[in-house]
């Protein structure tokens, strides 16, 4: 799938998946077209999909006996 991006110097483009990605954690974009919700998303001010983060906390989830 091709997304449309909005770079910082306010060109647009589209780019794959994985370019978006990679566009998203270098902050070479300041906004994507998400076609699901028809709306443009911007980054730093609303919600994107993230690889996740180091939790230090306890850990919470249960571990099941493979029984």
């Amino acid at each position: 799938m091709v997304i449309r991006v909005q770079y910082q110097d306010d060109k647009f483009d589209y780019v794959n998946e994985f370019t978006l990605a990679r566009l998203i954690s270098t902050e070479k974009i300041k906004k994507f077209y998400r076609p699901s919700d028809e709306e443009w998303v911007t980054i730093g001010a609303d919600p994107v999909r993230g690889v996740g983060g180091y939790y230090a906390g306890p850990e919470r989830r249960q571990v099941r006996d493979a029984a």
